[in-house]
């Protein structure tokens, strides 16, 4: 039997687009309704359709950390294996924070001892006529780990003070996005998020 599963070709892309990431938000895993790949968090054709944090109380929050320009990145590692007939996805974050405060320090220490889902705000926008950014979730079935990272003084007058830190994860399929919002992130009238924290 063959797998007739291709659906469309792609034509090249006409529309320039501007790299990198303007924000990262930050969701605790557990705040997610269960099961959170399907209730929690429910896709349709690799989108993002419906976010539920409601049950969760005051935790069901996401916290918003704005990235310098030029200073963070997503990827996604794509790895097979034809003899086992197995395919995985490995989706990774790397994001950098300048100075270094007990603020920092206290709420690093915290991501280090929680499993997260992480949505980053891309630079690239929807559509070429439109004003909104490209959302995507990272570790929407797993969840996402701070297993890597640095904290550095630099040494000359013009080097950062700050954090590089790398969330990374394992997931069945590629990173989808997010369906686009009204006016600002995430206020979609189908997700039910207590707040976006910003500060």
């Amino acid at each position: 039997m063959a797998c007739e599963l291709l659906t469309k070709g792609r034509s090249l892309d006409c529309n320039r687009i501007a790299g990198g990431v303007k924000a990262i938000y930050f969701g605790v895993y557990d705040t997610f309704d269960a099961p959170i790949n399907g209730t929690g968090i429910v896709q349709s054709s690799g989108q993002i359709t419906d976010i539920e944090m409601g049950d969760a109380g005051t935790a069901g929050k996401l916290y918003r950390y704005t990235m310098p320009l030029g200073a963070a990145s997503i990827s996604e590692t794509i790895t097979g294996s034809t003899e086992n007939g197995t395919i995985f996805y490995t989706p990774t974050v790397n994001i950098v924070l300048n100075r270094i405060t007990k603020e920092d320090q206290n709420e690093i220490k915290l991501l280090g001892m929680t499993k997260v889902v992480i949505f980053a705000e891309l630079n690239q926008r929807v559509s070429a006529s439109s004003t909104h950014n490209v959302i995507v979730g990272l570790g929407v079935t797993n969840g996402m780990t701070l297993n890597a990272g640095s904290i550095d003084s630099g040494t000359a007058f013009g080097d950062r003070n700050g954090y590089t830190l790398t969330f990374d994860g394992m997931e069945p399929i590629p990173f989808p996005t997010v369906a686009d919002y009204t006016s600002e992130p995430f206020d979609n009238g189908d997700f039910d998020i207590n707040s976006v924290v910003k500060v």
